[in-house]
């Protein structure tokens, strides 16, 4: 085979994958911008903000990140993940003595059935089982706005996420497709500087013997 043909071939094929690796490239920044976008504005429009530094807690200021957005609102899928790990899951283990949500609803439960019983049978102790029914409820009802709040904010962290990786994901493209284009043009520049005659891997001709 022609050496110039074999150059041109290589350097063609090369420019097409450098513009499809930039064709992908484009499509996973659109991706990121649109998830970083979205993130913003969902959480922005939720006007949440982390507690002064003044106003931390002993056990708030222990979290290095509500020092660092201390005061700042919340817009960001970190901030989010912050924001439901480390204030919202450090005040839900307060409540309750930390039980979640389901953890509750045995004790709420059993709780109901002795204020039913005791509602029967007159007891003395009815009003004392329906102010610990009545505390059980409101716990459980806090932990479950506090739960859901906290999975509200980890899966928009993890949107973020998902976009921060499309970034990553574009900028080795654009990198790819970079390093193909210059691999391109050496090689188009080779293949017009290259002989027409010139093979490549060309088998040596026998030699006569006498």
């Amino acid at each position: 085979m022609k050496r110039r043909t074999l150059d041109l071939l290589f350097s063609i094929g090369g420019l097409g994958l450098a513009v499809l690796l930039l064709v992908v490239g484009v499509v996973l920044t659109t991706n990121a911008n649109f998830a970083n976008r979205y993130v913003h504005d969902q959480l922005a429009a939720q006007h949440i903000s982390f507690t002064p530094a003044d106003k931390l807690s002993d056990e708030e200021k222990k979290a290095d990140c509500l020092r660092e957005y201390a005061g700042k609102p919340l817009t960001t899928g970190k901030q989010a993940e912050c924001y439901a790990n480390e204030y919202i899951g450090l005040h839900l283990k307060s409540i309750g003595g930390g039980k979640t949500y389901a953890d509750l609803g045995a004790p709420q439960t059993a709780l109901r059935e002795q204020v039913a019983q005791a509602e029967q049978a007159k007891a003395a102790n009815l009003a004392d089982l329906q102010k610990q029914l009545a505390d059980v409820t409101a716990q459980r009802e806090t932990v479950f706005k506090g739960e859901t709040l906290r999975g509200l904010l980890l899966t928009s962290y993890g949107f973020s996420e998902f976009g921060r990786k499309a970034e990553q994901g574009a900028l080795a493209m654009y990198l790819g497709a970079a390093l193909l284009l210059l691999l391109s043009v050496a090689g188009l520049v080779h293949a017009f500087r290259t002989p027409a005659s010139a093979t490549f891997a060309a088998p040596e001709k026998e030699r006569v013997t006498a």
